[in-house]
């Protein structure tokens, strides 16, 4: 039986014959050069249809096994971390950039984390976000970590996940003052989490070690 292959970002579909790819688009950030690439090869190879997904992607469906390295050339872009133990996405709200409403700047803090988290491999698969207020368009309530941005600065939230198991994320930091600050605690946590070896999700390991537990052990390793 025909199974996913992550080497080539591709799921296999229900037909468990044809596969789908999602080229990866920052922060669902692109121009109209790579949507008519994404078009055009799409159609050249006979995909049943274009996604858009929950993670800022389009994927394309239904594509022969036997072209997908044709494929992944042809388009040029490097591949959605859609499947494996890495980070998944990185789910970015429009923010100060684009937004009435945004607070902080999520789409050039969030493009940044894109930049040096997206793919990079863990114990378990980590999703992110980062919303420029607190309407929290980027989903960060649903995120293994994620920024919320306020008037002060930005909030650090640890442990949601969406599934069969849903959870909310806890507050673990609020109104750091600088993107760099912030920048810098999220680093810590994943490194944090790397180091831990956990193969679970990182509100279930949240859960089993107590919330308080898990404050006090991250924030003392981040303060010194």
């Amino acid at each position: 039986m025909k199974k996913d292959i992550n080497e080539k970002g591709a799921i296999i579909q229900r037909d468990k014959e044809t596969y789908a790819i999602a080229p990866h688009i920052p922060g669902g950030i692109t121009n109209p050069e790579t949507l008519r690439k994404i078009a055009d090869v799409a159609e050249r190879y006979g995909a049943q249809a274009l996604k858009l997904t929950s993670a800022q992607r389009i994927a394309i469906v239904g594509l022969p096994e036997e072209k997908l390295d044709e494929i992944w050339a042809e388009l040029g872009e490097k591949q959605g971390a859609a499947i494996g133990l890495c980070v998944r996405s990185v789910k970015i709200c429009p923010g100060t950039t684009y937004c009435k409403r945004g607070q902080q700047d999520s789409v050039e803090v969030g493009l940044e984390m894109d930049r040096k988290y997206h793919g990079m491999e863990l114990p378990w698969k980590f999703k992110m976000g980062i919303s420029g207020c607190m309407n929290d368009c980027g989903e960060v309530c649903i995120k293994d970590v994620g920024l919320i941005g306020t008037p002060k600065g930005w909030n650090l939230m640890v442990g949601g996940n969406g599934g069969s198991a849903p959870r909310l994320s806890h507050k673990l930091l609020e109104n750091i003052p600088s993107d760099g600050e912030a920048l810098a605690a999220v680093d810590h946590l994943i490194q944090w989490f790397k180091a831990k070896d956990r193969r679970c999700r990182l509100g279930k390991f949240i859960d089993e070690m107590g919330f308080e537990a898990f404050r006090a052990e991250v924030l003392d390793g981040f303060k010194d």
